[in-house]
């Protein structure tokens, strides 16, 4: 089944092609799960809500763009408002002031696996986690962040290098 068929099979309600559509999807948007969500559990309710947000919206693809890219913003979205309902950045702070002493060099980031950057990248309080993954990973701007977590601007750019200093913290007790 190509992907044309399979998005048509799903906004006909065809369950092979929804277990097709979740067969294809599930480990990528898991992934996604896993960088917004603290443990596992809470990753896995996120999937399933990914996926029925996913099922019940297909109709309005339009076609345009990579269908992989729409899949992917569904279940950011499905994060960033479970993350707000839970009011994560409720403790957020304009700080203008980073102390950048004690940044690993390049060649330690690099001698570790993604998967050791993620586990640290997972253990960040949930408003940094959040902030860091929305901008260095899916490419928000700070301006995109602040309009979707409902802060400001230097709120998001705070959390951010707030987020890299612990994770340059984390990197350098590992090595």
């Amino acid at each position: 089944m190509d992907e044309k068929q399979l998005i048509e099979g799903c906004i006909n309600g065809d369950r092979k092609a929804q277990k097709a559509m979740y067969d294809k999807y599930s480990k990528r948007m898991m992934a996604v799960c896993l960088r917004y969500m603290k443990d596992t559990e809470d990753a896995r309710d996120l999937l399933q809500e990914g996926f029925i947000k996913l099922f019940s919206n297909i109709h309005t693809y339009a076609g345009e763009g990579i269908f992989d890219g729409w899949v992917r913003k569904i279940f950011v979205n499905c994060a960033l408002e479970r993350l707000r309902q839970q009011d994560v950045l409720k403790n957020a702070e304009d700080i203008d002031t980073i102390d950048y002493t004690g940044i690993p060099d390049e060649s330690t980031v690099s001698q570790m696996s993604a998967e050791d950057i993620m586990v640290f990248v997972r253990s960040l309080p949930d408003g940094f986690r959040t902030v860091f993954n929305m901008f260095a990973i899916e490419g928000y701007s700070h301006k995109e962040i602040g309009e979707k977590l409902n802060i400001t601007e230097s709120t998001s750019r705070s959390q951010y290098m707030r987020a890299r200093k612990i994770l340059q913290k984390m990197i350098l007790q590992h090595t």
